[in-house]
């Protein structure tokens, strides 16, 4: 048995309230208990068992813990998943609502811009009947003064002696410059023959040392010169390094003049403008395109892949693709071609068909510098051959002539295989008349169809915007517009063109434009507006 615990010591008066030691109030009951137990387990056959089936009991309860944490990990994830999801959830709602209220923004906007253009119209219509109302009464009251025959004001007869008065001092203000003038010329011929004897004499010295001088020099030149060839004639090694001397300066010359020749032929092959090509935009500043091109959604989805495709291509030093765009006149595909190689960032030149016929032999020539010229490129060059047809036509037709087949022959040969430097695109109404060799040197085919419902709508409303609505904001410009609903007659003038390309929509707006300037009051109303329209569309019909 464990030793008795210390008895506390006795508390005196003084120490009463200081509190006691660390051992004062420890109970040693349960240690006693617990060697008592110890003992008798040491003492028990199965110690070992019980201390096993203790121990298992606190795995137990540790798997039965970490069970319970990792269960609350998972519903803390739950929670987090429904909590980002709620997030989302609000934050849809959010942009919806941003975007709801932006969209009643712009309809708000509109509405304000066209009410603020309804009010200027209103405004310079007023104010043209004023300024015509105070011209008719300024016109009648200078007729019935006329008329009348009322004496002029007190301020007019003065302006006219102010006027008198000043036409006569003007009048003794250029006596008086005559006649200072006058005296001056004759004092000075009077002092030229005063002293007439002493300018003779002076120009007398004047020639007599002149004349001295020039002797001296040459005789001074003739003996320098005499010396000198005496001397080199009797030296015949000078005679020797001059005779070396005039033959390399001879040689000298000779290659210089033939060097020059040469170069200047690769200038022009390499760097110069060919003659087939028309315009570039290798030595021009990049023009900014303001027409836009409305493709339908199947073409632009093509086109701007071909776009993607032929950036990737410069960017990565590869091989360009030879594409050939087919349909109609006026639907972009030169303007396509243009906006192609400036998101591309490459050269851009155009070159015509129909210029390679009238130059006979020396089409072979002009079309092998073309290409030097085009593989000169350090940006890459796109080569649109516009009307293909007119020079690529099929080689089989007896209409082709011989020195158009060599032509030809060239631009298969200088073709043959792809390029990194230059990439042709062609352009033809009627693509089924080139030569079955072109078709093979094209990768890809590309068709530019009228433009649908939709794109005319579209071009109308541009075109409207840019030839009419902006000169009639202008307030120096001449023209104004006629109380109509310009949205509504826009979707209505797009059903009536169908069949139209995006050229003759821009015409038709240009139309309008001139018809509003020819009117007797600068204004374009709406009947005007139907009239240009149905006769563009009956030429259409005719054309």
């Amino acid at each position: 048995s464990l030793p008795p615990p210390p008895t506390p010591p006795e508390t005196s008066k003084d120490t009463k309230n200081k509190p006691g030691d660390k051992w004062s109030n420890f109970d040693p009951t349960g240690l006693e208990r617990a060697a008592v137990a110890a003992k008798e387990l040491d003492k028990s056959t199965n110690a070992k068992e019980a201390l096993d089936l203790a121990r298992m009991q606190e795995s137990t309860k540790q798997i039965e813990f970490q069970g319970k944490v990792k269960e609350y990990e998972m519903n803390l994830e739950h929670l987090k998943m429904d909590q980002i999801k709620m997030q989302g959830e609000e934050r849809r709602k959010t942009q919806s609502q941003d975007a709801k209220i932006k969209k009643e923004q712009a309809e708000y906007q509109d509405l304000l811009a066209r009410r603020r253009y309804d009010d200027q119209l209103k405004q310079q219509s007023l104010m043209n009947e004023d300024n015509l109302r105070r011209q008719e009464q300024s016109v009648e009251k200078q007729e019935a003064m006329r008329r009348g025959g009322q004496k002029y004001p007190r301020n007019t007869y003065m302006l006219g002696i102010n006027k008198s008065t000043l036409e006569h001092e003007m009048k003794l203000r250029r006596d008086n410059e005559m006649a200072r003038a006058e005296a001056e010329a004759i004092a000075r011929a009077k002092a030229d023959r005063e002293n007439k004897d002493i300018r003779r004499e002076e120009i007398k010295l004047e020639a007599a040392e002149k004349r001295q001088t020039v002797l001296e020099s040459i005789k001074t030149a003739g003996s320098v010169l005499g010396e000198g060839a005496k001397s080199f004639l009797n030296d015949w090694d000078k005679i020797t390094t001059a005779a070396f001397g005039l033959t390399l300066v001879a040689a000298g010359v000779y290659t210089s003049k033939n060097t020059i020749g040469v170069v200047a032929r690769y200038v022009e092959a390499r760097l110069g403008k060919p003659s087939l090509v028309r315009d570039t935009s290798r030595f021009t500043v990049l023009e900014m395109f303001k027409h836009p091109i409305f493709f339908q959604p199947t073409l632009e989805e093509r086109v701007r892949d071909i776009a993607i495709a032929t950036r990737n291509t410069k960017k990565n030093k590869g091989v360009y693709r030879n594409i050939l765009l087919h349909g109609p006149p006026g639907t972009g595909k030169t303007l396509f071609s243009k906006k192609l190689a400036m998101h591309s960032g490459m050269d851009f030149a155009i070159m015509t068909g129909g210029d390679v016929a009238p130059m006979g032999r020396e089409g072979v020539t002009a079309t092998h510098k073309m290409f030097d010229w085009a593989n000169s490129s350090r940006r890459g060059l796109l080569l649109f051959v516009d009307e293909a047809d007119a020079f690529l036509r099929k080689r089989a037709t007896e209409k082709i002539s011989e020195d158009l087949r060599a032509t030809l022959n060239a631009f298969l040969y200088r073709t043959g295989d792809q390029s990194n430097k230059f990439m042709m695109v062609l352009a033809s109404n009627q693509p089924e008349q080139l030569d079955w060799a072109i078709n093979d040197r094209i990768d890809e085919i590309v068709e530019f169809s009228l433009p649908g419902a939709d794109e005319r709508e579209r071009l109308v409303r541009l075109y409207f915007d840019k030839y009419v609505l902006e000169p009639a904001m202008n307030t120096k410009q001449r023209l104004k517009l006629g109380d109509f609903d310009f949205s509504s007659k826009c979707s209505e003038i797009a059903k009536k063109t169908e069949g139209m390309s995006g050229r003759e929509i821009s015409k038709l707006a240009v139309a309008w434009q001139a018809c509003g300037y020819a009117s007797m009051d600068g204004t374009l109303t709406e009947q005007m507006i139907d009239e240009r329209v149905d006769d563009a569309v009956k030429q259409h019909s005719l054309k």
